[in-house]
């Protein structure tokens, strides 16, 4: 998986786990190269995951309950502004 990855010069987001760093540096060099890590990118990347979170509170989105496409769109337009009006109103 990581070599595929490295062919492609696409960079880890996610550290590597201390276990696994661990591991890969008692296997000597055979254990292979660390892998490298951006720590914006990975902020960037939680950002965004905190954000679909939010989005999921709502349980229709979050299970898909409406099965529509318009009426889904339409939900994530209405989360997303109900997000974006309490950002508004927290900083005021």
């Amino acid at each position: 998986m990581i070599s595929s990855l490295r062919r492609r010069r696409i960079t880890a987001v996610i550290p590597e786990k201390s276990d696994q760093r661990a591991n890969r540096k008692k296997k000597g060099s055979a254990g292979g190269r660390p892998v490298g890590f951006d720590p914006e990118r990975y902020q960037q990347r939680d950002t965004v995951e905190r954000c679909f979170q939010k989005i999921k509170t709502w349980r229709g989105l979050a299970t898909r309950y409406d099965k529509a496409p318009e009426s889904y769109e339409a939900g994530l337009y209405l989360r997303g502004s109900i997000m974006w009006l309490k950002l508004l109103t927290s900083t005021t």
